[in-house]
């Protein structure tokens, strides 16, 4: 059953365990550190009405379960010079997906990928320089793979971030 009804279940993890269900207190933790992922512990402890120690204990939990799977800037990429952005939908042969995602992590500007059911094999999202940049990823790199049949991109004219966090 879901993590929100609180019933317990959890398929396994890579480690061997069960994987836990969040309690509201985990949630909450993770909704603060998903919005601001430098935040003390102090902090977050005062902010979510533990203890540090509880505080302490439960991040690195979250962290030992594979929760938590590291901390990152998020950066902006027309800031950062990544000014063209698409969505690439590739089909690919069957059961070449390993191959073809082994490349795809390879590919400078792909900083997504995805497989997918459906019309479609595989999504990518590619953050380019420039138009002449991403028609290089897509026809010089991409369209290459061995096991990749088709390309279809879409650009990215704007985008947001949802604002409504999963784990509240």
């Amino acid at each position: 059953m879901s993590q929100e009804t609180g019933d317990a279940a959890g398929g396994p993890t890579g480690s061997g365990r069960s994987a836990r269900v969040l309690d509201e207190v985990d949630r909450r933790i993770l909704d603060e550190l998903v919005r601001d992922g430098r935040t003390s512990v102090r902090t977050l402890a005062e902010r979510i009405h533990i203890s540090r120690t509880n505080a302490y204990a439960r991040v690195e939990r979250l962290l030992r379960d594979g929760v938590i799977t590291g901390f990152r800037a998020q950066v902006a990429p027309e800031a950062a010079g990544l000014g063209t952005s698409a969505y690439m939908a590739l089909t690919i042969e069957q059961n070449t997906w390993r191959e073809v995602s082994a490349e795809l992590a390879r590919v400078r500007y792909v900083e997504h990928v995805a497989l997918l059911s459906g019309e479609h094999d595989v999504l990518a999202l590619v953050r380019a320089p420039d138009n002449a940049a991403l028609r290089d990823v897509v026809l010089d790199r991409v369209q290459r793979i061995a096991g990749v049949l088709s390309t279809r991109s879409w650009l990215v004219f704007e985008e947001f971030d949802g604002r409504q966090s999963p784990w509240q």
